[in-house]
């Protein structure tokens, strides 16, 4: 059964999802710039077999609050407290695109707190070329100004990202979308590369891996982590 909650962490409310067994070992899933909660259903599911599983509307993000202020560093400091506010010490990380960028800033500055780390088509924080995204019509599920303060950071990248890569000490499975995804692959090998000890696997499923393959991802990532995954999924 998933549980749908919401805490205060430093007057930002954060909104989760949490579902399997309360006194599995915890893993920690964090969405893509744009995506909620929802877009990890049927991971969450797979992964509560053997797993507590929370799944976390990052800041500007879905049910969680739209404080207008805005940066990667704010979001990995909201996880944080996220994780002290529910007394968990040490979890699994997976993190998505974006959320890939916070589970390894959260990694990078708080090692202790990460056991095995998945990150599902991030590529190395380096500059590239800047462009301006143009707003969906519509009411939208997420800040617009969020959008554009991240996009900023993920352009031109802080050098402290790329040049703590090497405190991370959680084992690390890093997942590339291959020659479909939008995000360089040599950008996703060489940050396996730069984590010690990470391995790189590549699901030629494009850029959504966990949504286009989801019996692929959660093998994978499920294996990694070493946790029992519902199988049968009838959407599979």
């Amino acid at each position: 059964m998933v549980d749908h909650r919401s805490i205060d962490v430093g007057g930002i409310r954060l909104s989760f999802q949490v579902s399997g067994p309360p006194d599995a070992p915890p893993v920690v899933l964090l969405h893509a710039l744009g995506e909620d909660v929802t877009d990890w259903d049927l991971i969450a599911v797979a992964l509560a077999a053997g797993r507590r599983v929370y799944a976390l509307d990052l800041r500007g993000h879905g049910r969680s609050a739209w404080p207008g202020e805005y940066s990667l560093e704010l979001m990995r400091a909201d996880v944080v407290g996220f994780l002290d506010a529910l007394a968990l010490d040490r979890v699994d990380l997976i993190g998505h695109s974006m959320g890939g960028i916070v589970a390894l800033l959260l990694a990078e500055d708080h090692p202790r707190r990460v056991n095995r780390l998945v990150l599902e088509d991030v590529a190395v924080p380096r500059p590239r070329a800047k462009t301006t995204p143009a707003r969906p019509e519509g009411e939208l599920t997420f800040d617009w100004d969020m959008v554009l303060a991240i996009r900023k950071q993920i352009d031109a990248p802080p050098p402290a990202w790329l040049e703590r890569l090497g405190l991370i000490t959680a084992e690390t499975l890093v997942v590339g979308g291959g020659p479909r995804s939008h995000v360089p692959q040599d950008g996703v090998a060489e940050l396996g590369r730069l984590i010690p000890g990470a391995r790189v696997v590549t699901i030629a499923a494009g850029h959504l891996i966990h949504r286009a393959e989801p019996k692929a991802f959660t093998e994978a990532a499920g294996t990694f982590l070493g946790c029992a995954v519902e199988e049968g999924q009838q959407s599979w």
